[in-house]
């Protein structure tokens, strides 16, 4: 659930909650890439923190860890801390994912830039035509013969036959 920039005010208090305000828009989107990437570092270690205090209060809980950590560990509160952190968190990381597109959007269109005006610097090359168009196609002769039984030979077999049975016959 997303949570308001009033409920982190409260949840945090004033010095942890100067720490998440850059990440909110409009500020997040003034920030430059080295100011980004300080407030990216310190917001992934607040976060590490309220992860290994929820950690260690659970431990506690189980009889594990130390019987303070689970009454400093308040697990309602610290686990919607360690959500306010991510969501900070989560807005800093798109926002480099925007510097990281259009950084990479700009060298594409330079690239297109640059191929487009080597395309355009080559001449066509086209060859002349000359003063009369060629003969055209030739035709090749086909290496089949022709096919099918010789005309004289039609019939002859059976006219064999027929000799042959009537010598039998008679």
């Amino acid at each position: 659930m997303a949570t308001t920039q009033r409920e982190e005010r409260a949840l945090l208090g004033h010095d942890a909650y100067k720490l998440i305000e850059p990440s909110h828009y409009p500020a997040l989107g003034a920030l430059s890439g080295e100011e980004l990437r300080t407030l990216a570092t310190r917001l992934r270690e607040q976060h590490a923190k309220a992860r290994d205090l929820i950690r260690e209060g659970k431990r506690a809980k189980r009889g594990k860890g130390d019987a303070r950590a689970a009454a400093t560990a308040e697990a309602g509160k610290a686990t919607r801390r360690k959500q306010v952190y991510a969501a900070a968190l989560k807005r800093v990381n798109a926002r480099f994912d925007e510097i990281d597109h259009e950084r990479k959007r700009a060298a594409h269109r330079a690239a297109l830039k640059a191929a487009l005006a080597r395309k355009q610097a080559t001449r066509a090359a086209h060859p002349q035509g000359g003063f009369s168009a060629g003969k055209g196609m030739r035709a090749s002769p086909s290496g089949k013969g022709r096919g099918g039984v010789n005309p004289s030979r039609i019939g002859s077999v059976s006219q064999q036959n027929k000799a042959a049975q009537a010598r039998r016959d008679g």
